[in-house]
């Protein structure tokens, strides 16, 4: 995969213009007319139920990205909050699903390790591409992403929990200024540029993971970049998906976290709403949420699902390739 390092390349630094507006439910209820910075996808069938998608734009660029993958026994959900720019998060989430499944298929199993080589694997790849462009792209390495990935398997699920910020991060892709002394940025950036020199690594590309085995009692997981929990707790997000239909609900948050920054600013959901991309950064970030929905019933089910690959912000659904050689039997492996 990486020796298509020119298609990579492009795929990576090409401008944002195939992003456009996709489906809306009726929003009558959750402010009026429609938000054209915006984007929903309701409901779509995964692994082990349903899921809500959804997704803000506020930056210029849009820097977050994310995308669900869907098999038949397997679900990956990954949202990437980009930082500097969108061209880490982009690369990421190019590259990450397709490393994890390619060395998921090599190995025969999903495993700590398994997800902790895709991570790596990505981080180098980037890299290389930050060494590629460097000299004549100097700040893209001051480019980089933070990862939020879930992956349910069987009834496993994989998390790789969110870091905060932008400069206080402790984990990310990229960045590649903060890691490696070549990448080091002169003062003419000064917001990148370090007074003392790198001796080591202040970043890391190794992720964080928490495993847990479903519960009868599990009903959904949220996933959400870091823009949501500036202006909703965890409890709130919980009350909004547990008190609301499925249909359109990560949409409803989505609009409940905007309506509290406009609180903030003692203004209304429809004056924000008249503000454009870049100018909307004033008042809130890029958010993404992903609401994945657990129907216990279904983990016996093995009648035929859609295999899907969604990615936010962009009006494609296609076909997914997580899915395993009919060999390899998921339930004959050690639980994660």
């Amino acid at each position: 995969m990486f020796s298509w390092l020119g298609r990579i390349a492009s795929a990576c630094l090409r401008p944002l213009g195939r992003y456009v507006l996709m489906n809306k439910d009726d929003n009558d209820s959750l402010g009026g007319e429609d938000d054209a910075l915006l984007w929903c996808k309701d409901l779509e069938k995964h692994s082990h139920g349903e899921f809500s998608f959804a997704v803000v734009q506020a930056n210029e660029f849009l820097e977050d990205q994310s995308q669900v993958e869907t098999g038949h026994h397997a679900t990956f959900v990954g949202v990437y909050d980009g930082h500097g720019g969108p061209e880490a998060s982009r690369f990421i989430c190019d590259h990450l699903f397709q490393n994890l499944i390619r060395l998921a298929r090599e190995s025969g199993t999903i495993s700590e390790d398994i997800l902790r080589n895709a991570f790596s694997e990505t981080e180098d790849g980037f890299l290389t591409l930050v060494r590629r462009a460097y000299e004549i792209k100097p700040l893209i390495a001051a480019i980089g992403s933070c990862c939020l990935v879930g992956v349910i398997w069987e009834v496993m699920k994989q998390g790789v929990w969110r870091v905060k910020g932008i400069i206080q991060v402790s984990r990310s892709i990229g960045d590649a200024y903060l890691k490696r002394p070549e990448f080091a940025l002169d003062p003419s950036f000064p917001r990148f540029h370090l007074h003392e020199p790198l001796c080591r690594p202040v970043l890391r590309s190794d992720p964080s993971i928490c495993k847990r085995v479903l519960q009868p009692n599990d009903k959904f997981i949220i996933f959400a970049s870091d823009g949501l929990w500036e202006y909703l707790t965890n409890q709130d997000a919980v009350e909004i998906v547990h008190n609301n239909p499925r249909m359109g609900v990560a949409r409803r948050i989505l609009i409940s976290a905007m309506k509290q920054a406009c609180k903030k600013r003692q203004m209304t959901y429809n004056q924000l709403k008249k503000f454009d991309k870049g100018d909307r950064r004033n008042f809130h970030d890029d958010i993404t949420v992903v609401i994945i929905f657990i129907d216990h019933a279904m983990l016996e089910n093995k009648g035929s699902l859609p295999e899907l690959s969604v990615r936010g912000f962009v009006d494609t659904v296609g076909p997914s390739n997580f899915n395993f050689p009919q060999g390899i039997d998921a339930n004959t492996k050690s639980p994660i």
